[in-house]
């Protein structure tokens, strides 16, 4: 089926060649296909959307139970988004490399995590921590926090 999403965006022009169906207990939870060109959102791969979607139809943020099925290796931010919402498993068809020879590549990416921040090439500057401080020690004693 991540497939089958994947082939519905090229057939209908509507953007990357990417599709993805998150399952629980084998039943169909969720299903889409990359909205990034069509919602002009550079975050809606279709691991993202199938998450969001899951994530409402059984309204919670937590998919443990669940499994990712893809149609290619998911990038750094899909691979996040992932662990972030407790997926049990992922299965994909096509690899990173297979992406990156159709101009997909995430290589750099994978790079500049494991750079320091001044080396990165989008320049990075703390403004303001001891003020940010207030929030993060509020949230640590709040009596109403919910860890996710």
């Amino acid at each position: 089926m991540a497939i089958e999403y994947a082939e519905y965006n090229i057939t209908n022009g509507l953007g990357g060649p990417f599709g993805a169906v998150i399952v629980k207990d084998g039943v169909l939870i969720a299903g889409s296909a990359n909205k990034v060109i069509p919602e002009n959102d550079p975050t809606a791969h279709a691991e993202m959307a199938a998450i969001r979607l899951a994530c409402k139809k059984l309204n919670t943020y937590n998919l443990s139970g669940c499994e990712i099925y893809t149609s290619c290796e998911p990038c750094p931010m899909c691979l996040g988004a992932i662990y972030w919402a407790r997926i049990d498993k992922i299965y994909y068809a096509n690899t990173k490399v297979d992406a990156a020879e159709i101009g997909f590549d995430d290589y750099f990416i994978y790079e500049e995590m494991n750079c320091d921040m001044p080396n990165r090439k989008i320049p990075c500057e703390q403004l303001l921590r001891d003020e940010a401080q207030k929030a993060f020690k509020n949230w640590h004693t709040s009596a109403v926090k919910k860890i996710y």
